[in-house]
């Protein structure tokens, strides 16, 4: 597990509010937090911190969070912060824009600049998760990047939902991830961040080749997972989808997977896909060979002889041992 996690109600009902304020204030710029549930108040929040860049996740009831000039003067630390909302509705004032935004928006702030979050309207919890990373980080001109400050940005598709799809699952697989794991986390967040605000402000050009290169494999690794149940998957089809040679897959895949072919790469992914059903009871009257199948391994026999050789143990071995250990 990497990162640390708050829960109010391990909080005296009293002190909720103020802890909550006090734990913010330790991870955020200074900010004036207010919320007409303070007498009464929850919240969870998950924080991951990968390298320079912090990743949390925040489920909490209406809250405004305000930072004025004064706080700006006080302290800057010259840091951009993104938010994903997931659930509720926020409404931000910030770089002389007004926007509103709903589950599945991203939106931006800087440090350097005043801002006021608040709900638009009272709802149950709103929950999100936030990014914060040095401004100096991010290889993008600063003027530039202003364009961007306030107002909605695009998640439903391309890099956006690549980058939305990151950060959820970095938030249910903290628990399995190590802390050896986290600078690389970080470098991929980050990337992901460039690459979606330099083809808003179609600025790709900017883009270090390194930058371009672990973005590309990350939207090729995401096209895999989604496309995993196709036995049909190889690696000219992935090229082919991604409209690069297959000599620059095998390439960029390889500088990113510390050697691992796509192939190779695709294989452990059904097989670990396949072993999470094997041991799921829910699936226990599914055939083992049905399983396979869905995960793009038609042929039952040479299912059977990967999983062993991965694994150490048959699928129907490892099924039984999995079941049993879990009552």
């Amino acid at each position: 597990m990497i990162g640390t996690v708050f829960r109010s109600e391990d909080v005296p009902a009293e002190d909720r509010f103020d802890f909550w304020r006090e734990l913010l204030g330790r991870t955020r710029s200074p900010t004036d937090i207010s919320s007409a549930h303070a007498a009464d108040f929850w919240a969870e929040h998950r924080l991951l911190e990968l390298g320079p860049v912090t990743v949390g996740s925040i489920a909490c009831l209406p809250t405004r969070y305000l930072r004025g000039p004064r706080q700006v003067r006080q302290s800057d630390p010259e840091a951009y912060h993104l938010t994903l909302l997931l659930d509720g509705g926020l409404a931000l004032d910030h770089a002389d824009r007004r926007d509103i935004f709903g589950p599945g928006d991203l939106h931006l702030a800087d440090s350097s600049q005043p801002f006021d979050l608040r709900q638009p309207h009272e709802s149950a919890v709103v929950k999100g998760v936030g990014v914060d990373f040095p401004k100096a980080l991010l290889p993008l001109p600063p003027h530039r990047v202003r364009e961007l400050l306030g107002r909605g940005l695009p998640a439903q598709d391309g890099i956006g939902a690549l980058l939305a799809g990151f950060l959820t699952g970095l938030e249910r697989q903290a628990d399995t991830l190590r802390p050896s794991d986290a600078p690389r986390l970080g470098t991929v967040v980050l990337d992901l961040v460039t690459a979606l605000f330099a083809q808003l402000l179609e600025a790709e050009a900017t883009l270090e080749p390194e930058t371009r290169q672990r973005t590309t494999a990350e939207q090729i690794r995401a096209f895999i997972h989604r496309n995993l149940h196709d036995p049909a998957l190889t690696p000219r089809t992935i090229a082919a989808a991604h409209y690069i040679s297959l000599s620059y897959l095998h390439r960029i895949f390889q500088q990113q997977t510390q050697g691992e072919t796509v192939a190779a790469w695709i294989r452990t992914q059904r097989l670990e896909a396949a072993r999470r059903d094997l041991a799921d009871p829910a699936q226990r009257t599914t055939p083992i060979h049905a399983i396979a199948a869905r995960w793009g391994l038609p042929r039952a026999s040479d299912f059977t002889r990967a999983f062993r050789a991965e694994y150490g143990i048959s699928p129907r071995e490892y099924r039984l041992r999995a079941l049993s250990e879990q009552g």
